[in-house]
């Protein structure tokens, strides 16, 4: 019911006069439709009478018009049948359009929280899966199912004031049984149906994931095992299906059993009384047509009956998505952030991701305007989590993170995020064209500027270089560019954006050393005049920082530029010695198979 309330004020919008009129409009439509539906049969059992021996005596012109009313009825029951189904089609698609978009902003509202626990393939389900339903539970609830129990109480009345209340008592009887025996049986049949979604959605779940980490598949060899994964999913599927369609097989024949009983009782009784001279043989006919009639549209009752309550769930697992709470709102009354200088402060900042396990545990330190922090340490250390911070994809436990004085909390997120830019670690690109990636730092802007973007970040004269230059597709989460390109995409993307405070977000640590100092020169740029926080592992690419902070376990160890941390001789200094052998003996190592191979070359060589 609460989904059914819910639904209703998607189709009597408010602020939408137009859309309501069509609503009455087409409801009055389908009431107009039923109401000659009635009369179908008793032109038909007129036509009929007509025809009989006992009208013979009649002119001809008399059924040869009953006959053309019996037509011009059916036309029109099905014209208006139609023009209701038409007029409401704008209702119902702008109702589909609404919650889609609805659901759509408030899955992009939701916290990063949600989305890192979400499943990708099973969230689509499910908005898919509940707008699907939505159309089907109009469609068969407001204008099959529902009008179709209305004439069936008309009915009944009209046979009980053109004959006696036998008729009546049999067809509602024979319906009666029909529909209990259709929602019982149903009801029973739900359990393989909803196997069968689960089975669906856990299998597609399971694809998609495979698929967006094809290359991890493809580094291990594992295609074997993800096809029995899927496939081990496609079983229990297979199982739900057969059992489904079985016991479908026999609710199918109930229903036909308990429709031969009616229309043999009812007939059985109308040929007794026409043999008796108490009705004619268009009553006869027109007794068995409103039977056949009413069963007609109840055929498909427990198809309907089932897939409505599974829309019913389907909507109500989409709309259960809108209710899901944001952990990250604006405060009542939040304004828009007012950046001038760009001064990062954190003051006594704890944060966790659970309440058991604090990652922060009193973090405090000022960037002022325009200079450099650089944040190092340990993985695990809380690295990562200061920008989430900063950009408020969480609100600290304890303590404020401020920007010129104003704690992120009180302002609004859309003006926080639009004067912060992030390089992330891991950059992930629409399937897209290289224009249209660049461009969504900013999409209002010109291809002059996302050019002059571009060459800011050094990735002009590769773009140029494409056989479909800024038109290039960059394919799924940018698999047909190397990661140094992609990073420098990602790097015009965010200076496009023009952001006061930037983050780099370890931008260059799955890099080679060449591409990596190509990177730093265009950060470097992108960095200049700007309030910048480097959250770095690779310590060689925070030399020039500003400052240096150290974080270990939650806190910060150390403070200071790189020279000052040198000649500490503390866990900076010790991460510094261990990283700086490790270059010399990688750089040894590709010397020696440098001498090797050209060893081998010369000894390959004619003399």
């Amino acid at each position: 019911m609460r989904t059914l309330l819910t639904l209703a004020g998607y189709l009597w919008p408010q602020g939408e006069p137009g859309l309501r009129l069509r609503v009455v409009a087409s409801l009055t439509l389908l009431v107009a439709s039923r109401a000659v539906n009635v009369l179908v049969p008793i032109a038909f059992g007129r036509a009929v009478d007509a025809l009989s021996p006992q009208g013979a005596a009649a002119a001809v012109a008399v059924p040869i018009a009953v006959v053309v009313a019996y037509g011009t009825v059916r036309l029109l029951s099905s014209a208006l049948s139609e023009a209701s189904d038409a007029v409401f089609s704008k209702v119902q698609g702008r109702g589909m359009r609404r919650i889609a978009l609805e659901v759509f902003e408030h899955l992009h509202r939701l916290s990063l929280r949600f989305h890192l626990d979400r499943q990708t393939g099973g969230l689509s389900r499910v908005i898919e899966r509940g707008t699907r339903g939505m159309t089907f539970v109009l469609d068969f609830l407001l204008f099959r199912i529902a009008p179709t129990l209305v004439e069936i109480l008309v009915v009944a009345l009209i046979l009980w004031a053109m004959f006696d209340i036998s008729f009546s008592a049999i067809i509602l009887a024979s319906l009666g049984l029909y529909i209990a025996f259709t929602l019982i049986f149903t009801e029973w049949r739900l359990r393989f149906r909803r196997q069968m979604n689960e089975t669906d959605q856990e299998a597609n779940t399971k694809a998609v994931d495979s698929l967006l980490n094809f290359e991890t598949v493809k580094y291990f060899g594992n295609e074997a095992h993800e096809a029995r994964r899927y496939d081990a999913s496609m079983q229990r599927y297979e199982r739900a299906y057969v059992r489904s369609e079985v016991t479908l097989n026999a609710l199918n024949f109930g229903q036909q059993a308990i429709v031969a009983l009616g229309l043999t009782a009812v007939m059985l009784l109308a040929a007794f009384r026409v043999a008796h001279g108490q009705m004619t043989v268009g009553d006869f006919v027109l007794v068995n047509t409103y039977l056949l009639q009413l069963f007609q549209p109840l055929n498909f009752l427990g198809f309907a009956y089932r897939e409505i309550k599974q829309g019913l769930v389907d909507m109500e697992a989409m709309f259960r998505l809108l209710r899901e709470e944001r952990e990250v709102a604006d405060r009542p009354g939040a304004g828009p952030i007012r950046v001038s200088a760009g001064e990062v402060a954190f003051e006594g900042v704890r944060f966790g991701y659970r309440p058991d396990r604090e990652i922060l545990k009193g973090v405090s330190f000022v960037v002022p305007p325009g200079r450099t922090l650089a944040i190092v340490g340990p993985t695990g250390a809380g690295k990562s989590t200061i920008s989430r911070l900063l950009f408020r994809f969480y609100d600290a436990n304890a303590g404020a993170v401020r920007i010129d004085g104003q704690d992120v909390r009180d302002v609004t997120q859309d003006s926080l995020r639009a004067a912060i830019g992030v390089v992330p670690q891991d950059t992930v690109l629409f399937n897209d064209t290289i224009r249209y990636n660049i461009a969504y730092g900013r999409p209002d802007a010109t291809q002059e500027e996302v050019e002059a973007a571009a060459k800011l970040a050094q990735v002009h004269d590769f773009v140029l270089r494409l056989p479909d230059g800024y038109d290039t597709r960059v394919g799924e989460r940018g698999l047909k560019l190397s990661g140094g390109e992609k990073q420098r995409v990602a790097i015009a993307r965010t200076l496009l954006k023009d952001p006061r405070i930037l983050i780099l977000d370890e931008a260059t640590s799955a890099l080679d050393t060449r591409t990596e100092q190509e990177i730093q020169a265009a950060l470097r740029d992108a960095a200049r005049g700007r309030t910048t926080l480097v959250i770095a592992h690779r310590l060689s690419t925070v030399v020039e920082a500003d400052e240096i902070i150290v974080l270990q376990d939650g806190r910060i160890a150390e403070r200071g530029n790189h020279g000052a941390l040198i000649a500490l001789d503390g866990l900076y200094a010790e991460m510094w010695r261990r990283q700086s052998e490790a270059v010399e003996a990688a750089e040894a190592a590709a010397a020696a198979q440098a001498a090797e191979a050209a060893f081998e070359a010369r000894a390959k060589a004619p003399a």
